[in-house]
Order: C-alpha cells, then structure tokens, then sequence
C-alpha cells in the first residue's frame, strides 16, 4: 500500500505568494516587480518569478513605467481587469437591473429593464445578464458568476428560492433552469443580505464582523453578520424579522394565506404612511412623509418618535436575543429617517432592554442590494481565479 502523497511545500508556497501579490496589486496597484516584493517580503529574484508567472496566465499585464534614477524605467504591473468578469442583479417586482464588473471590481455595464409585461423570469434574467455584459463589451463565456437579490427565502442546502415576496413566478427549480440557460454558476441571496455585505463592504459597519441590519421600505427585513460571515438559518429564515410577534398588531395563525405579520404591520411602508397622515403628512410615500418629517425638526419630531417607539419593538427583540455592537438603518425609510430617526430607535431600544447597541443609519445611498450582489460574486470569482494560478 503507497503512501499519500502531500502536495509540494514549494507549489503551496508558490500559490500564497501569487494571491498575496495579487491582493496588493488590486489595493495598491500598479506595481513595479521591486515594490511588489518589498510589499511581499519577497527577493528580487522570486519576485520576478512570480510577475512572470501571472503574466504568462493571463493574469496581470504592463500598464507602464516608473521613472526613476540611474538606469532603464521600472515596468509598472496590474491586475489585468478582462481577466475575468461577473454580474450582479437586483430583482424587484417591477424591474430588474444588472450591473457587470470586470475583476478589478469596476463596474463597467449596467442596464434596467421593467418586468412587468413578462411572466417569464429566465427570459428576464437571461436579457438582463446578456446586456449587461454586452454594454461593458464582455464575452459572456468571461462572465464566470452571476449572483442575483431577491426578496424572500433561499435555501440554503440546494441555493434555490423557496418562497419570493411580491415574485410569485420565481420558484424552486429556477436555479438550475436558469444555470442551464446561461451555462454559468448562479446564485441566489436575499437582496437585505446582499445590502448588509455592501454595508460592510463600503458603508456603515466597515471593519465590524459583528452587526445587523434591518431594512425598512415597503417591507422589513433583518440581515444578520456574524464574524464577518451572513446568518442565514437552517431554512434560509433568519431574519425574516417581519414575522415577529409584537405587540401593538395582531398576529396572524396562518402565514401560508399571506396576512400581513404583525411587525410587518408596525412598520411596513403602508403604515408609515397612516403615521404620517396623522401627523400631517398626507398623500406621499413612506419615505417622503419621514424625509418631511426631518426636514420640520421639531414640528416632525411627534412623528418619527411614533415610527422609532414602533422600530424599537423589532430591534431590541433582535439586539436581546444577538448582541451586536451596531444596528443598521437601511432601506428607503430607513435611509429618509437618517441620524434623527437612527438616535430615536438607540435611546428606545435602550430604554427598554438591557443591551445598548449603537443604532446608525446607512452609509450607502445608490443600489446597496447591486453592490452587495457584485461583492459577493467578486469575492467567490477572486477565490477561484487567484487560487488557481500555480498549474
């Protein structure tokens, strides 16, 4: 019986060495191979090896010179951005958009269409994706993961959706009807998912592992990240935190004829808008009437009191059961209420539990849900593509 062979030191070393230099070529580039091995800890010699190796894959390419003292120009190297694409997509019930980024990160096409003359959602996926990619001037056979928003359950064994809010054509068994129509790995993710890790990403919990979210617009959601990683459940569930059983509402016995649950009824954007009409707000949406609101100071003040003593009721039963150090208000109210609405749910949620997270609004002001989708398929695309580059 022959021993298991273990994979070569030198080829694993090889492998870490390429991701490093190509992690620091995406954050700090274009390099030259010298500072890539100063950045590296690498020598010259290795260095260079390693610029040769990417290079010949297709990987990084010249984009340059560095002037500099005594002798011929330093060649200057990038993450060569064609080198692989992905495409994000935000599907709501009247619209889908998606936005293609190359692996750089850069969002290089984007195109919105509306959904409501179709009942066919591979045939809306399928146009969305093929045009997104053709108006960044991408192959479609470049575009090496999709990853598409979308309100409601995903479960989390088989990555399909198992029940969409407002998307009564999208079912099980969409996934791999539309795998086999692009031929490329898509994935679904509840879009206040997908808000949360832009969120982190680039908004209001950068550097934290540990925070939630709760999206507040026409409906509510909660998305939950622990250790830097989404909570999604067992069932794909977790933070469905319109189902809570608040008081104030009455709480529906059978969910499946799709009664408003109670915190929905609380907060969701049809109440909002009965809160401001009491409060002299009448005839706008949710997150005009709190924009309003705002604007007024004090005048505005009896009305987001009503909506954060509502909100509280949702957040603190998340914040007593999870602990986060920070709360985020996201969403189109959410966003309309900002730092006066944020500081009004902190003081109540404080008020009546034990825990004191800090309750902010959102960082992010453009298609947090977009962003979230590209992150996610960049980050899964960067894993493959710079893993592999030792053959």
């Amino acid at each position: 019986m022959s021993a298991t062979r273990l994979p070569g030191t030198p080829r694993l070393l090889r492998a870490l060495n390429d991701r490093a230099a190509l992690e620091l070529l995406l954050e700090r580039g274009p390099l030259t191979r010298a500072r890539l091995g100063e950045l590296t800890g690498l020598s010259k010699v290795t260095a260079s090896q390693l610029v040769e190796r990417l290079e010949e894959r297709g990987l990084v390419s010249r984009v340059g010179e560095q002037a500099g003292g005594r002798g011929p120009n330093a060649q200057l190297y990038a993450v060569r951005p064609s080198s692989a694409h992905v495409v994000g997509v935000d599907v709501g019930p009247d619209r889908v958009v998606a936005a293609c980024a190359d692996i750089t990160g850069a969002v290089i096409g984007r195109v919105e269409q509306s959904t409501r003359d179709t009942d066919d959602p591979v045939g809306v996926v399928h146009n969305a994706v093929v045009q997104a990619a053709s108006s960044a001037q991408a192959q479609l056979s470049s575009v090496r993961r999709i990853v598409l928003g979308t309100p409601g359950l995903v479960d989390p064994g088989t990555g399909d959706i198992t029940f969409a809010f407002n998307l009564p054509r999208w079912h099980s068994g969409l996934l791999a009807a539309l795998r086999d129509d692009l031929h490329t790995p898509v994935v679904f993710e509840n879009d206040v998912n997908l808000a949360a890790v832009a969120e982190a990403q680039s908004g209001a919990a950068q550097g934290l592992g540990d925070f939630v979210l709760v999206w507040v617009g026409a409906g509510v959601g909660l998305a939950i990240m622990l250790g830097g990683r989404l909570h999604h459940g067992s069932s794909g569930a977790a933070g469905e935190i319109g189902y809570l059983p608040v008081p104030g509402a009455p709480i529906p016995r059978d969910v499946s004829r799709r009664a408003k649950p109670a915190f929905q009824q609380l907060v969701g954007g049809d109440s909002v808008r009965a809160i401001a009409r009491e409060h002299g707000y009448p005839d706008v949406d949710a997150a005009d009437a709190v924009r309003a609101a705002v604007a007024d100071g004090a005048g505005g003040g009896p009305m987001l009191d009503e909506l954060a003593r509502r909100l509280a009721l949702g957040v603190a039963s998340t914040c007593v059961v999870l602990d986060p150090p920070l709360v985020v208000l996201a969403g189109e109210v959410g966003q309309a209420g900002g730092e006066a609405l944020a500081d009004r749910v902190q003081q109540e949620v404080a008020a009546i539990t034990l825990v004191r997270p800090r309750v902010v609004p959102t960082g992010l002001t453009e298609e947090p849900i977009l962003r979230g989708a590209l992150r996610t398929a960049l980050d899964a695309v960067r894993d493959e593509v710079f893993g592999s580059t030792v053959g």
